[in-house]
């Protein structure tokens, strides 16, 4: 709750005089700030964010360290072209490496498992297509990941993982999982120690560019100001006006109970990455079927479905689990930002203001690079 009045010292000392105030306290807005606070450091730099922890995509992901799976490459090229899908590619692989090397891998219990993308009885058309474009794909990524196959076929994969309903699976070992909640805990200690503030629980209103002193509205008469602004809300960029279109999508996912003897190991995925599981502590981490209702997932308010949550627990029952009932102890969703295509926007709005926005779902492993790219476009005009 925001006081009737601020007091001076608050103006002087939390509200104002900023050289960068940064919108966001997600994964883009957190690298967006450790990365400039290096190249300046003796600048002032604060974040907002909304939530009392970063709502959104960053603390609600699955953890997937992915870059995209066969079937997803393939309709990506289709969409929008070789040039473009490599450039995304190359972009979530090298945020991948700056991630790792920035917190480290045991601050996010990062774990090289390798990602399968699984094709299920019914797929037999999809997974001849995949499996005859894994050739073709390994060259066109073979400039990313210097050597291959990236890809290949696993025939051991369907008795390794007890995935008894699956037709075959094809697997990459350069994907991965991480813990998200060490992983965001982790950017924070970082942050901090360069003594970013962030301030948690606001909601901005508006920004306003005035001569180069910048007015972020939280209430009425009540604003943050700041020499430049950078605006990382991703799916929920749109609420701000003068940012790019970014549309909200919205992803449910499910988490069962503990489950004895479980073999599941890695990053899952199948049609086109709009289905995604992993083990997590035991569990299946269960989420997706955006694609089941694409004008009602388009959707900035947290929430569950009957048709999607039903979806996921029927697929999980009979596919996953080879028709084993287990219980469902925790249900959640998040905001991804997308849009018609999955490159990431990072430009300047006005003189002062810019943005990091549109993750294309990908905000684990493609965020730390745009936090970084971010922050050097800024600080070409500093």
């Amino acid at each position: 709750m925001l006081p009737e009045f601020f007091s001076y010292w608050e103006e002087q000392s939390y509200l104002s005089n900023y050289d960068l105030l940064i919108i966001g306290g997600g994964i883009v807005g957190l690298s967006s700030a450790l990365h400039y606070s290096i190249l300046f450091p003796k600048h002032k730099v604060a974040i907002i964010e909304r939530g009392i922890f970063p709502f959104g995509a960053s603390t609600r992901n699955a953890g997937f360290a992915c870059f995209g799976s066969v079937s997803e490459l393939q309709s990506d090229i289709i969409k929008s072209g070789e040039a473009l899908t490599l450039e995304t590619v190359s972009m979530r692989y090298e945020g991948l490496q700056l991630l790792i090397k920035t917190l480290g891998k045991k601050a996010i219990s990062f774990s090289l498992n390798g990602g399968h993308e699984v094709f299920w009885k019914g797929m037999e058309e999809e997974y001849e297509k995949c499996s005859a474009g894994i050739s073709m794909l390994n060259s066109f990524l073979e400039p990313i990941f210097g050597r291959t196959p990236v890809f290949s076929i696993n025939p051991e994969g369907k008795k390794k993982f007890g995935l008894h309903s699956a037709i075959g699976i094809i697997s990459t070992h350069f994907e991965g999982l991480i813990d998200t909640g060490k992983m965001m805990r982790a950017l924070e200690k970082e942050v901090m120690k360069r003594g970013i503030r962030i301030f948690n629980g606001i909601n901005v209103e508006q920004v306003n560019d005035l001569n180069r002193n910048i007015h972020i509205y939280i209430g009425k008469d009540k604003y943050f100001s700041a020499q430049k602004v950078l605006v990382t809300t991703n799916g929920f960029a749109s609420l701000l006006k003068g940012m790019p279109e970014v549309t909200p999508a919205r992803a449910q996912v499910i988490l069962t109970e503990k489950i004895p003897g479980l073999k599941i190991k890695g990053a899952f995925h199948f049609e086109e990455g709009y289905y995604y599981f992993r083990n997590l502590d035991g569990r299946i981490l269960f989420g997706g079927g955006r694609n089941l209702d694409f004008k009602g997932e388009t959707s900035i308010n947290e929430g569950l479905t009957e048709v999607i949550q039903s979806k996921l627990e029927n697929i999980l029952e009979e596919k996953i689990l080879n028709g084993k009932k287990v219980s469902i102890e925790k249900k959640w969703s998040g905001i991804m930002g997308i849009g018609d295509v999955k490159k990431p926007i990072i430009k300047k709005i006005s003189p002062g203001i810019y943005c990091a926005v549109r993750m294309g779902g990908m905000g684990v492993a493609i965020g730390s690079i745009v936090g970084k790219k971010a922050a050097e476009m800024i600080a070409l005009e500093v």
